[in-house]
């Protein structure tokens, strides 16, 4: 290519020698699905298989890409279709469009991945104004061969041409109107000629033009539109949301048409060969009788049960149930497949690898490994985290009348019920007392954090998937729905406004779906989920009461700890959320948050410490937090005896542990007015304003913290080892790790390191207790990615924390800008998902690697971790997994996602180092 490189896309293609555009049914296979795309590449299997495939060819995506590359059709691509179809008729016995007895062909779209309904299909073609005459002839049926024409007019007319498909349908309504029928097989031969030349002229009238007579030329403007129809609208959506590439391209197929609609021993339908809600094995389909297959996709008759074909037609169904125990068996996996049965002829049209519900996934690949079709490394690649998340989150029951009133951003899964309260200190108090709610507020902060682990579930009409609320909620397993900004919440009048203007008052009761973001008035009955159970320890597969999923998942999960080498540790803060990471599977905590240990009743001990004017004042309220450090910790370490914990010393700005501004401003300013006492007050103001800054994530906040403030980083170390020592007189086996955050610089680490290794050396000679605490660093800045290979010299070992790492390359503030604009970067594709929730390989990715490289090369034994959200994102984890990361940390309900995914990620390593 590189000699014809001047030339327009369609002759460089052209111009290839040996390039082939065109494929008979007889000469590729499913492995093809790259060229053929799915549905040829699979028509091309069955028709290997000896299996009843109506002949035809595919052709190429490439053609499809040099079409839509460079505007026209490669050179060779239209001789390439004649030298086929010319193949097509002599095996056929028949002509394209021939008068007398026409040969009918179906233009089918097929991508590589599965996209169905959005794009194009066009049947019936070669039918004209002579040649449906001939069709009624040699069928004997005028009805059908009138139908058949109509249906060709109205999908050409539509997909072809761009006509309005509603003004064929209300023809069609009219038609049926004027019969006084309700169904279209009402219609006599009478009925749709008429029908016919209404259509044409809604054609003409619309499109400017004849509905064309000439057979290869409805073939060629087919071939066409399918082709355009990689890049409409619908398609580039549903490839947006399914994150299907772009520059990919359609397959097209040219099938000989069989007819179901030939009376009543004809028909078509759909049939899976297990069920694809339960994975279940039986009979699973639809069947219509005297139809083509769009009439069973769009709804228009009532189809029956795939069951009721051996009664109907018990030759067709025998040798159905044959066909599909052969593909399930080739295939090695639920397929699902299109039949057409012509006058009791049976005709397979496709088939594929079946959708399926979370359950059914997990219980088709133990089923199928029980069944010796498959080994316990396939079975891993058929499951994935996005699945099992959705069976361990509980959810509303989908048959219960519901009152939605508001949407937002699906922020953490789950099913929640309780009543709305608007403040934390509410939250607090009605959860003691018993009563489930669920906090609102317009955005949350750390103040909230009472409420939030009160409440069932949280909702904002700010933020996005990782906001504070949703952050947190996700590390607590909560429910919660964020950004739903056409609720109006109102915290002063402790109110929230919803459309329509009903006011939810504090008291009513809502339920919010955090896996669709949607928000009701009043209960919704909630499903729970067995799969939690279970990973609760509440539910033991073998129990004579087990859940058949529960078992499924069970065995999957034990399938991918054999296999997986990466280790998955849980961001907790506490001892409770510790030891249910532990009954999760966490192997240790990557990530303890101590700045989550500085609220509630130690808020005023902080705010003494940031007030401080002298050193003894400091160092006084430092010495009233030690002990109470120190208890966490202890309790901490003692939650994860035997395993990795990693503790992330004070990270946010301290303004944060103040109160609000403007709150801190009326209340002085209302105590002046008073004249009442307020010199605490003014106290904190003054603090308040010294601390703010206009971009706090960029500023007074991690390492520089402990540099800047005397004594504050010294405390929580010794908080640590004092913690470790005791532990360790208590015959435990502390593993403690201290992490640095937010070092931009080795030499930032060296001056920390230097106090900390001091303090844990006196605890040492104190407690006599060797303790072996690890020193490392959080790499969240881009400076320090690049600088990794310096840092390492002062660093035991590296966690990336993505999240902030995010932040700084991008130049986002991740509390803001999902919000605000991440929607439209979504349609207009410039993401295909927020690089918030998977991570940036291209950017941020890159500086992951480079950092992990460098650091390895100064420090061979460094252990490499990640802290980041995205630490527990299934296509992150793999990403880690090849990047050579030791483990990944997340918050503890989604541990089990991570341990699937890392195990999926290691049989997919070895399965691409053995090709």
């Amino acid at each position: 290519m590189s000699e014809n490189k001047d030339l327009p896309v369609a002759e460089q293609a052209a111009s290839v020698e040996g390039v082939k555009f065109v494929y008979d049914f007889t000469e590729g296979n499913k492995d093809l699905k790259d060229l053929l795309g799915g549905k040829g590449a699979n028509l091309a299997e069955m028709t290997n298989l000896g299996l009843p495939v109506p002949p035809g060819f595919t052709i190429t995506t490439e053609a499809c890409k040099v079409y839509l590359d460079s505007g026209e059709e490669p050179a060779a691509l239209r001789d390439e279709v004649s030298a086929h179809l010319d193949a097509l008729e002599a095996r056929m016995g028949k002509k394209l469009g021939q008068a007398d007895d026409p040969l009918l062909v179906s233009v089918r779209s097929g991508a590589k991945f599965s996209m169905p309904g959005m794009m194009d299909t066009v049947l019936n073609i070669g039918l004209s104004d002579k040649s449906v005459q001939g069709l009624a002839k040699q069928a004997g049926d005028e009805r059908f061969a009138w139908d058949s024409y109509r249906r060709l007019i109205q999908m050409f007319g539509k997909t072809v041409l761009g006509v309005d498909g509603e003004l064929f349908e209300d023809a069609l309504e009219a038609a049926k109107a004027a019969k006084k029928v309700t169904v279209d097989t009402e219609l006599e031969a009478a009925d749709l000629k008429k029908l016919v030349t209404k259509f044409k002229k809604i054609v003409k009238t619309e499109a400017g033009r004849d509905f064309p007579q000439d057979p290869r030329e409805q073939m060629d403007l087919a071939i066409k539109a399918v082709f355009d129809s990689w890049n409409g609208d619908r398609a580039k959506l549903y490839r947006r949301q399914e994150r299907i590439p772009h520059d990919l391209g359609t397959a097209v197929n040219v099938c000989s048409m069989v007819f179901g609609n030939l009376g009543p021993d004809s028909g078509t339908g759909v049939a899976f060969t297990r069920d694809p809600a339960s994975g279940q094995q039986g009979v699973y389909g639809d069947y219509l009788q005297n139809a083509q297959g769009e009439d069973v996709v769009a709804g228009i008759r009532n189809t029956v049960p795939l069951a009721e074909l051996e009664r109907i037609d018990k030759k067709s169904y025998d040798q159905l149930m044959q066909i599909m125990e052969t593909l399930e068996n080739h295939y090695k996996d639920l397929c699902d497949i299109e039949f057409t049965i012509e006058r009791g002829v049976l005709w397979m049209l496709q088939t594929r690898v079946g959708k399926r519900t979370a359950g059914a996934a997990f219980r088709i690949a133990t089923q199928l490994v029980d069944q010796g079709l498959i080994d316990e490394a396939e079975a891993l690649t058929r499951v994935n985290g996005a699945q099992l998340a959705q069976l361990m989150f509980p959810r509303f029951d989908e048959s219960a009348k519901v009152e939605q009133v508001g949407r937002g951003i699906a922020a953490s899964p789950g099913a929640a019920v309780g009543k709305a309260v608007f403040d934390s200190y509410t939250a607090v108090k009605w959860s003691r007392s018993g009563e489930k709610v669920i906090l609102i507020r317009r955005e949350t902060n750390p103040d909230d954090l009472d409420g939030m682990i009160a409440a069932e579930g949280i909702l904002t009409s700010r933020g996005g998937k990782t906001s504070h609320a949703a952050v947190v909620a996700r590390g607590m397993g909560k429910t919660c729905v964020c950004g739903a900004e056409e609720l109006e919440v109102d915290t002063k009048r402790r109110r929230m406004t919803v459309p329509g203007g009903h006011v939810v008052e504090e008291g009513d009761v809502v339920s919010i779906d955090g896996s669709t973001g949607k928000v009701y008035l009043g209960e919704v009955p909630v499903v729970p989920s067995p799969v939690v159970e279970y990973f609760e320890g509440r539910m033991h597969p073998g129990a004579d009461d087990a859940d058949e999923l529960v078992e499924a998942v069970h065995r999957m999960m034990a399938f991918a700890d054999r296999k997986r080498r990466l280790r998955v540790r849980a961001n907790a803060d506490n001892a409770e959320d510790a030891l249910r990471a532990r009954r999760f599977g966490a192997q240790g905590i990557g990530l303890c948050r101590t700045e989550h240990m500085f609220l509630g009743d130690r808020r005023e001990l902080v705010e003494r410490l940031i007030l401080a004017d002298t050193d003894a004042e400091r160092e006084e309220s430092l010495k009233q937090l030690l002990p109470l450090q120190k208890q966490d910790f202890v309790q901490l370490f003692e939650s994860m005896d035997g395993l990795p914990v990693t503790v992330r010393l004070l990270d946010p700005p301290l303004h944060e542990f103040l109160p609000d501004i403007t709150e801190l401003s009326v209340r002085v300013a209302l105590a002046e007015s008073r004249q009442e006492p307020h010199e605490n007050e003014l106290r904190l103001l003054q603090a308040v304003h010294r601390l703010h800054e206009q971009n706090p994530m960029l500023g007074l906040r991690g390492v520089r913290l402990g540099l800047v403030i005397p004594g504050l980083f010294t405390m929580q170390v010794r908080a640590i080892a004092e913690a470790a020592a005791e532990r360790k007189a208590a015959k435990g086996d502390p593993r403690a790790e201290i992490m640095i955050p937010l070092v931009g610089t080795v030499q930032e680490l060296e001056i920390v390191r230097e106090e900390a290794d001091q303090v844990i050396a006196e605890v040492e000679a104190a407690s006599g207790a060797e303790l072996k605490l690890s020193i490392g660093t959080m790499i969240e800045l881009p400076r320090a990615a690049l600088t990794a290979g310096q840092i390492a010299e002062a660093a035991q070992f590296f966690s990336f924390g993505t999240n902030d790492l995010t932040q700084t390359v991008w130049g986002f503030s991740r509390d803001d800008v999902e919000a605000s604009f991440f929607t439209a970067y979504l349609e207009k594709g410039i993401f295909g998902v927020s690089p918030f929730e998977t991570i940036d390989k291209d950017g941020v990715g890159s500086l992951v690697k480079l950092a992990a490289k460098a650091g390895r090369e100064t420090r061979p034994d460094l252990k490499l971790g990640v802290c980041g959200e995205h630490g527990g994102d299934p296509e992150s984890v793999h990403f880690f997994h090849e990047v050579g990361l030791d483990y990944v940390s997340c918050s503890p309900f989604r541990i089990p996602v991570a341990r699937l995914e890392a195990g999926r990620a290691a049989v997919q390593s070895q399965g691409s180092d053995h090709r």
